[in-house]
């Protein structure tokens, strides 16, 4: 890509104000469309090809798998108007249990800006606009949150926020295997029509490159290692706040999972887990590379090969104080010598949290809009 394309990282700096940016695009992509921005929006629909099956739990609102939204979906992508056409993507994946891109749109538009490649923030099975909107429904969420109270002792770690996908995972862990399975198979579905022109955005043969936040880089590190079609041979991966092994990450958050869903998680797939059942479910390179991530010894030879094979196409960022996917975990995924060579650990001069690293409206304003740009420039000057 030609570095003229996009605008210079000095001149992002000095237009990007974190702070106010967040606000502008959390209130509507509308802010998109003033007058003189050289970043637009499009949406795109999307049929997933892959299916959970049909399992239903008698009475409950959210442990249901034929959920007509996580089939058929849309997704928003940030393109440069600079641009006569659109020749390089940046998939953007998420974290978990997100139900909302506004944490994601200056992200987006910052990428965008800095590297001059089209943003495809794309969402994973059943999260965001793939999941009904009743599970975010505090009203109707109501009676399964005291019953699950119940249940777990009055849990503190339970919220609204957190209760569909504790109540999911409790119910059937497998569904983190299976949900990340199709969202594996749309990922591919979807680089493999942007790069053979199939996609209305992008000219045959555009590249794919990927940022990956949290969860979405464990997604990422699967694709990478998999490699299906050959579709990431030539990709770049930053992780930020990502690349952790499994058996590291710590998932109880009011923002994420309530601890007795962690438990039992983190039990199924460290104790119970099949790697032959795995197999016969999603093949067996898939099952096999999703197998090698969940802890350090798990066909570790093979995992730390191929990591290191694409040492120069990988990148990340992990915060010191993120208690999610601690740096430890990373290490533990890429080797020692492997992650210090190319994820570099930092920490930003405020309160901060994985789920929140750039926390607006508060008094710490000027540090959180520098953090955002010291980081996601670094992330630029990679993935451009």
């Amino acid at each position: 890509m030609s570095v003229n394309s996009a605008l210079p990282l000095c001149q992002i700096t000095e237009y990007m104000d974190y702070s106010s940016r967040y606000q502008q695009l959390a209130g509507g992509l509308s802010a998109m469309a003033q007058a003189g921005s050289p970043v637009a929006v499009k949406h795109f629909s999307f049929r997933s090809t892959l299916t959970e099956g049909s399992r239903h739990s008698e009475g409950s609102v959210v442990a249901c798998d034929s959920i007509q939204e996580n089939q058929l979906f849309s997704y928003p992508v940030f393109y440069s108007l600079q641009k006569d056409s659109q020749q390089e993507a940046i998939l953007l994946l998420h974290g978990l249990n997100e139900r909302s891109w506004n944490k994601y749109y200056p992200w987006a538009d910052y990428l965008c800006r800095a590297t001059g490649k089209a943003v495809v923030l794309f969402p994973i099975a059943y999260h965001v606009n793939r999941s009904p909107q009743a599970w975010s429904n505090p009203r109707i969420l109501q009676s399964l949150l005291e019953h699950r109270k119940s249940l777990t002792g009055n849990d503190r770690s339970l919220s609204f926020a957190n209760l569909a996908l504790s109540e999911r995972l409790s119910d059937r862990p497998l569904r983190f295997f299976t949900s990340g399975r199709q969202s594996f198979h749309d990922v591919e579905q979807l680089c493999t029509a942007i790069q053979q022109g199939e996609h209305p955005l992008f000219a045959s043969g555009s590249s794919v490159d990927v940022f990956a936040y949290s969860i979405g880089a464990f997604l990422a590190q699967i694709l990478f290692l998999n490699n299906p079609g050959g579709l990431f041979t030539h990709s770049r991966l930053f992780m930020f706040c990502g690349g952790g092994i499994f058996s590291s990450m710590y998932g109880c958050s009011r923002s994420i999972m309530d601890a007795s869903s962690y438990e039992r998680l983190y039990r199924y797939y460290l104790q119970e887990f099949k790697l032959e059942e795995a197999e016969r479910t999603a093949g067996s390179e898939l099952a096999r590379t999703f197998f090698s991530m969940i802890a350090p010894g798990n066909l570790k030879e093979k995992r730390l090969q191929l990591f290191q094979a694409m040492k120069d196409r990988v990148r990340g960022i992990s915060l010191v104080n993120d208690k999610v996917i601690p740096y430890e975990g990373v290490q533990k995924a890429l080797g020692d010598e492997l992650a210090g060579q190319i994820v570099e650990l930092i920490d930003l001069p405020y309160d901060y949290t994985h789920e929140n690293p750039f926390p607006v409206g508060g008094e710490k304003r000027r540090e959180v809009d520098a953090s955002f740009l010291k980081i996601f420039k670094s992330a630029s000057a990679f993935l451009a």
